[in-house]
C-alpha cells in the first residue's frame, strides 16, 4: 500500500549513548533490538513485534559539533525530497542536512520548521509504506505532537507542506487551541496528532513522539527503574488515555500512551 504524502513513516534517535539508549527503551517500551548491518556506521533497528519503527545512532560529529543534543526525529513521507526541502526552506524554514540518498533504502533531507523544530522529509526507495498498526498497538508510535513556536503559524506552515488538515480543536484557556490534525483526506476521528504553542517555560519548538504501552502505571515504574525521569504525568486526556512525558537518561524528550492507568 503506497505511504500517504505527509504521513509518519519512521522515527529516529540519535543521541550520546547509543548502546544505553538502546537497553533504556527496550526495557521501558519493550523493543527489540538488532544491528542493521549497514557498512561504516553502527545503526539500531527497533522493532515492535515483527516491525521495524525506529532507529538509534549516535550523533554525528558534524551535528555535535553544532551544538546537537540527543533527541528524537520523525520522518515524513513526500513525493519528492528536493522539492520539499526547498519549499520548507522558501516558506521560512531551515534545512539542516541537504538532501542526500541512503542506498536501497530512500532519499532523505533534515529540516526545520520556521520556529526551529526540526524533522526529516523522506521518499522510500519503493513506494510501499510499512503496514499499518492497529491503535494502540504497544511499541507503535499513537501520536504526534508539536509544541511550536505559533500554534497557529505552525498549523498554516505544515498544511501547505504537507496538506494536513484540521480534525478537533480544543481549548485550552490561556494556553490557546491545542489543534488536531491527519493526512489529507483521512477522517476526523483518525486524528494522527496535535499542535500547540508551546508553554513559556519550554525553551524551544520541538516535536514529541508517544509510544504505546499497555498500561501507564508500570511503564512509569519501568522509565524510573532504568533511570530516566519523568516530568508530567501521569495524567489522563481526552478519550480516556493516559499519558507520561519523560526524559532518558541521555537527556532526549519522550513521551508514552496507554488505555488505562
Amino acid at each position: 500500500m503506497a505511504t500517504p504524502q505527509g504521513a509518519f513513516v519512521w522515527y529516529e534517535l540519535m543521541t550520546s549513548d547509543p548502546a544505553a539508549a538502546t537497553a533504556f527503551y527496550t526495557q521501558v517500551v519493550g523493543w527489540t533490538a538488532a544491528d542493521s548491518g549497514m557498512p561504516g556506521m553502527q545503526y539500531t533497528l527497533i522493532s515492535a513485534g515483527p516491525a521495524q519503527v525506529a532507529g538509534i545512532m549516535a550523533i554525528p560529529e558534524e551535528a555535535r559539533a553544532m551544538g546537537a543534543k540527543p533527541g528524537w526525529e520523525g520522518y515524513i513521507a513526500v513525493a519528492d525530497v528536493d522539492a520539499a526541502a526547498a519549499s520548507i526552506t522558501a516558506a521560512g524554514g531551515k534545512m539542516h542536512r541537504p538532501p542526500q540518498d541512503i542506498p536501497g533504502i530512500g532519499r532523505f533531507a533534515v529540516v526545520a520548521d520556521p520556529h526551529g523544530a526540526s524533522f526529516i522529509v523522506f521518499r522510500g526507495a519503493s513506494p510501499d509504506g510499512p503496514p499499518s498498526a492497529a491503535p494502540n498497538t504497544p511499541g507503535h508510535v499513537g501520536w504526534h505532537e508539536l509544541h511550536a513556536g505559533d500554534g497557529v503559524a505552525a498549523f498554516d506552515f505544515y498544511s501547505k507542506q504537507f496538506g494536513w488538515e484540521k480534525h478537533e480543536g480544543m481549548d485550552m484557556g490561556p494556553m490557546g487551541i491545542y489543534q488536531m490534525f491527519g493526512v489529507a483526506g483521512s477522517a476526523k476521528d483518525k486524528s494522527m496528532g496535535g499542535m500547540m504553542t508551546k508553554m513559556a517555560e519550554t525553551p524551544r519548538p520541538h516535536w514529541l513522539y508517544y509510544f504505546n504501552v499497555d498500561s501507564i502505571d508500570a511503564a512509569v515504574e519501568r522509565v524510573t527503574g532504568a533511570g530516566g525521569k519523568i516530568v508530567n504525568g501521569p495524567m489522563e486526556v481526552p478519550g480516556g488515555a493516559w499519558i507520561i512525558n519523560g526524559v532518558d537518561p541521555q537527556g532526549a524528550m519522550f513521551a508514552l500512551v496507554a488505555p488505562k492507568r
